[in-house]
């Protein structure tokens, strides 16, 4: 089964697939903000932006998948990404679930100086809702709990796919066929 993963994450097919899920939920993190008007808050810019993150590792692994280098540099920061995304996740559900008074969420996003996104695309990073309103829900699931499932979902896969490094990859060979 590992070597059956590793031998699937040398495959572009398999980054592209990480890519197009990214690409999904960056879609419909857009259509809840422009289609259906609701507010980002400052944690959802910050969940956009690790699901980004782990948009940007898809995109190292579909250079070149073959070499082992450049799919670790790219399994590393998808789980990076993942794990943050997840931690953000969580404490946006506690916000909304069992706030504590000394529990607060910035109004603005912070940004680095050398990378003010909110300055650069403000359509897609400018927050401008409160961490603890509950405005969306689907089978009676908030969206910051949708988010802890979605970033686990991540980190699972992503630690399958690097223990899965070390299993060498089945090799096909004429008598298989």
């Amino acid at each position: 089964m590992l070597s059956l993963l590793n031998q699937y994450s040398q495959s572009r097919l398999a980054w592209f697939l990480l890519f197009f899920s990214t690409l999904s939920f960056e879609i419909t993190a857009l259509y809840f903000q422009h289609g259906l008007g609701l507010a980002p808050c400052t944690l959802c810019i910050y969940q956009r932006c690790a699901i980004f993150g782990i948009m940007l590792a898809s995109i190292i692994g579909l250079i070149a998948p073959k070499y082992t280098i450049i799919r670790l540099i790219g399994i590393f920061i998808w789980l990076f990404s993942a794990y943050k995304g997840f931690t953000l996740a969580i404490f946006h559900a506690h916000l909304q679930f069992e706030p504590n008074l000394s529990d607060t969420c910035s109004i603005n996003v912070q940004f680095p100086t050398w990378l003010p996104l909110d300055t650069w695309f403000p359509s897609l990073f400018n927050a401008y809702g409160s961490c603890a309103d509950k405005i969306w829900t689907f089978l009676t699931i908030e969206m910051s709990q949708w988010m802890i499932i979605i970033f686990a979902c991540y980190i699972i896969t992503g630690l399958a796919i690097l223990v899965s490094q070390f299993f060498s990859a089945p090799k096909t060979s004429i008598w298989s066929k």
